[in-house]
This record gives structure tokens, sequence and C-alpha cells, in this order.
């Protein structure tokens, strides 16, 4: 416990995507901030997305013109900055009408929120056309292709006959976004050695302008901030009250997802994604994860985001739209290997249609009041793809606020892993071979460890390396102890699920059993000290959220 304050320019409250995003851009321009998540970094929203880097597609019919463009100017942007987690994804939309879909579009350009959900062909081309149009800025993709129902079923055999025409086109995925959002601040921390951040820290209380925080291990950090920015996603309006300021900003959907292990599909995907109208209208995605099928999303209106999961429901739901997409394959309940669900914190909004709700940010300000002297900005909105250029609008503000001036763009600064990448072949060769000879690991281990964190994997070579860490897990596949190890030490690991959720993609792969999961309990508690009590703790916490909310077979 201290009695200390320490002075911020910034105190950040919420370290998902956009708060990471943000704290990263500040730091970057010399701020003293700090970030503090009542979770892990990540660890709500942020790690319940698509898992797509797109430019908004469905946003042309609601009209949101300027961020499409902003959406594709940062999906190019990424691709480039963080090419260790995210890659392009040739994206197949099919159309079962000509015309469809016309007239309620045009509704909905003109402001309804009730026009029904329809895309036929005509619609679908204009759509890609103009997709292309906006893509244009720092392109490193091909335009669309169009082409109707005799080469769709060329393209994809095991499409339903209905189909009338198709159109390939080109957006991105990202396969690790829980551990891109560490990545964030830990460039933040090395930005400014006068910033901080606490992972799995709470918010004690508010007394004028000083907050107190309690830490994951007990200890109490005092902050006063000149500004505060709340950026708890769908946690918002809590967060604002907690600060002694009611607000009613965020009205957020439910999104849902499963993975399937489904060998036919992946090679009928061919490693495309299928972006489809579900019967009731609804969109929803297939494409090939780290070797598995992710299948999103439903659309629903929700409100608790600590209470949301995947119901079964939902689950019948996706079955049945596959099964109605792709009829030459089967489908069943018993190749889920993972379940996940999230709440999107869109702008509070009477829409009838969740659909046609804005995916667009803003970023409201609530002003000094009473004794609280710093004011209050809100991340309102806000998505995976656009976090930069949401932060950068946030930061200019702040900068504005604090009589401060922007040292350097981010637009082209490459983030954790992602710099200095091997992407060309040879070069990628090279990278994996030196690193080999210096560290005898066999050239399979580093290209799997470049593979899994970019060139951080340097880091990991060289502890694993110094401490012989090189043996393999009994029961859990491809991963040596010296990585997790390694990830437990130097990562702010606070718990076993911090690992396997976060830091890697164990969970989500279905690469873990019981017998797995002790093991990788047994490294965490020798690396940060756990008492047998506080590894059965862990073990038995980790256990019950990947059984329940996230349905996996351990």
């Amino acid at each position: 416990m201290t009695d200390a304050v320490a002075d911020y320019d910034v105190v950040i409250l919420g370290a998902g995507v956009n708060g990471a995003g943000l704290f990263r851009e500040l730091t970057l321009q010399g701020l003293a901030c700090l970030i503090v998540d009542k979770g892990d970094y990540g660890s709500g929203t942020s790690a319940a997305p698509s898992r797509l880097i797109h430019g908004g597609i469905k946003y042309l019919e609601t009209g949101e013109f300027r961020l499409v463009a902003q959406s594709t100017l940062e999906r190019n942007l990424l691709l480039r900055n963080a090419p260790h987690c995210v890659e392009p994804l040739a994206t197949f939309i099919p159309s079962f009408s000509l015309m469809k879909g016309v007239t309620a579009s045009l509704r909905t350009l003109f402001g309804s929120t009730t026009a029904p959900r329809s895309r036929g062909a005509i619609l679908i081309k204009i759509g890609l056309a103009l997709y292309d149009f906006y893509g244009s800025r720092q392109r490193v993709m091909p335009k669309h292709r169009f082409f109707f129902r005799r080469q769709a079923m060329k393209e994809i055999p095991v499409i339903t006959p209905k189909i009338v025409a198709g159109g390939i086109y080109y957006d991105a995925k990202i396969c690790r976004p829980e551990r891109l959002v560490y990545e964030l601040v830990a460039d933040g921390i090395a930005a400014e050695p006068r910033s901080k951040a606490l992972n799995n820290a709470t918010l004690e209380h508010r007394d004028g302008g000083v907050l107190t925080f309690r830490a994951a291990d007990g200890g109490l950090h005092r902050a006063r901030p000149t500004v505060v920015v709340n950026g708890a996603g769908p946690w918002i309006d809590q967060a604002n009250a907690a600060l002694g300021v009611e607000t009613r900003l965020i009205g957020g959907t439910k999104g849902s997802h499963i993975v399937i292990d489904h060998p036919e599909l992946i090679k009928a995907l061919d490693g495309r994604m299928i972006y489809f109208e579900a019967d009731d209208g609804r969109i929803c995605l297939v494409y090939d994860h780290l070797g598995l099928a992710l299948v999103g999303s439903t659309d629903i209106k929700a409100a608790n985001p600590d209470s949301v999961r995947i119901e079964d429901d939902e689950i019948d739901y996706f079955i049945g739209a596959l099964a109605a997409l792709l009829p030459g394959l089967s489908f069943s309940r018993d190749s889920i290997v993972y379940a996940y669900s999230g709440i999107r914190p869109l702008p509070a909004s009477d829409a009838a249609n969740p659909g046609l709700i804005s995916r667009d940010h803003s970023a409201p300000v609530i002003e000094p009041s009473g004794d609280r002297p710093f004011p209050i900005l809100s991340l309102v909105g806000g998505k995976w793809t656009t976090f930069r250029g949401f932060a950068e609008e946030v930061c200019d503000t702040l900068l504005t606020r604090l009589g401060r001036a922007r040292r350097l763009s981010t637009r082209d600064l490459a983030i954790g892993g992602g710099r200095a990448y091997p992407a060309e072949g040879e070069a990628k060769r090279r990278w994996i071979a030196e690193r080999a000879r210096a560290s005898g690991l066999a050239e399979a281990k580093v290209a799997d460890l470049l593979f899994r964190f970019g060139t951080t994997a340097d880091r990991v070579i060289a502890h694993i390396a110094a401490t012989g860490g090189d043996r393999p897990l009994a029961h859990v596949r491809g991963v040596s102890a010296g990585e997790i190890d390694y990830i437990a030490r130097n990562e702010q690991v606070v718990h076993l699920a911090d690992i396997v959720l976060r830091r890697t993609t164990l969970a989500i792969e279905g690469l873990l059993t019981t017998e797995g999961l002790a093991e990788l309990a047994d490294i965490a508690a020798g690396a940060l000290n756990w008492s047998a009590e506080r590894r059965a703790e862990e073990l038995a916490a980790v256990t019950a959220r990947l059984t329940t909310v996230n349905r996996m077979r351990l």
C-alpha cells in the first residue's frame, strides 16, 4: 500500500484494442499515461471479434462512406504494420437473386431503420465496385472479380445450386487479436518510461481528482490525471458511474462464433471466406482460422457484457445456416472445438434492426464538474480495423487540450512482433536459418516461434536457449516449456487464463486437454511462485471457463 500520488497526463480505463491503441498513440507523443483494466489486456470485447480486419463493405448500405474509407485504409495499413498476425483474406460473397435489395438500400440511405435486408447480384456488384474505390489508398490487394452461377459453382462446388451470382473481393484476417492488444500496451510502455499499465486492477474510488486502483497483488496505486479516457467498451456507462457521472452511451449487440474441426469444409473454402446472407437476412461468415473453420456471427441486441455467452439456439442457427449454404457437406455439434461470444460496444440506438446500428466511433466529452477537476472522454463504438485511426483522432484532441504537439505519426509504424518482420519467402528462410544456427534450435521450431510471436521470437529464442527450455510439452502439441515460461515471466501474466486464452491461441485451436492444462499450470506456478493452493485455484478457474463459456471438451 502506498500514499504517494503519481501524476499522469492521461489515465485510460479499459485495455481493449481501443484503449491499448490510444495508450500507444499517446505515449509515442511523450505523454505520461496510465492504462488500467479490471481483467487482462484484451480480455473483454476485443477477445470476441470475428477476427477480421475488414473495410466494412456492409457499411456501404447504411451510407457510412467515411467509415468505409477509413476502414479500408486502416486495413491496408495493418497488413503492413502487423504482418506477423494480419494477412489477406480472399472473400466469396454469394447472391441468390438479381434485383432484390435495391429499393430497400435506397430507403436505408435516406434514413430508414426498418428496411429489410436482402442483397441481389446487382446491389452486390455495385457495392464491390464502390469497395474497390474506397480501398484504393495504400492498396495492397487485387480488385474484385464478379461472375454468374456457372463460374460460382466452379469456385465452390459444394455451394447451394440456388446461387445466382457471386463475387470475390479481398479483406484481411487477424490470427492473434488478443496478443496484438498486449503488444500495443508493451509498445506504449517501451515508448514512455513514465507510463504504467495495470491489468486485473480495479478502481476503488475517486477522491476529488485522485483515482485509487487496487492492483492484482493487492497493492494500491493512486493516480492524479489531467484527463481521463473511458475505453471500457460495453462497460463504459458503468465506468462513468464509478467516476460519479451517469451516462447512457452504449447499446450493444451480441456477436457469437463457433470454431469447428471440419477438414472437408476447409478444403472447400480453399483459403477463402464465404460472407453470406442467411435466410433471415443476417450476415454470417465462415473461413479458415488456424486450420479450423470459424463461423459467425449473430447480431442480437444484448445489454450485459458480464453474462454474455453463446446459447444453444445460436449454435443451431449456425449449423442450419451452413447446411443451407453448403448442402454438399454435413454439419453437427460434435465438430465444435471452441465457442465464444461478446458484446459489440455500439452507440445507444433505438433502431429496430440491430444490423443498422452505426459501427462508427465517437469520443464525447464530459467536462469537469463539482469536485471532479478532470474531463472524461468516452470511446464509443469503434472496431478492430479502425483502432489506430480512432486513436489518432482522440490523441490529436487530447494533445490540443494539453497544449502539446504531435511528435510522430503511427500510420507507418510497425506493431510489436511486426517490426522488421521477414515477410518475403527468402528473407523469412534466412531469418529462420540464422536464428537456428545461433541458438541450436531446430529450424522448424524457430519457424513456429516466428509464426506465433513475430520478431519478438528473438527474445523467446534467447530465453529458451539460456534456460534449456526446448523440451516439448507432453500433452500440448507443438509447444515447448521454454516459450510458456517466457510468457509467464515477461508478459504481465496474472492468471493461467491469460496464457491459454490471450498470450497464445491454444484454447481457440482446441489444443487443450485436462493433462495439458495441468502441465501449463505447473510451468506458470514455477515462474510466478504460485503455492499449491493458488495453482489448484487457477487450474479450476480456467477449466470451468473453457468447459462452460467456451464449450470445450477437455
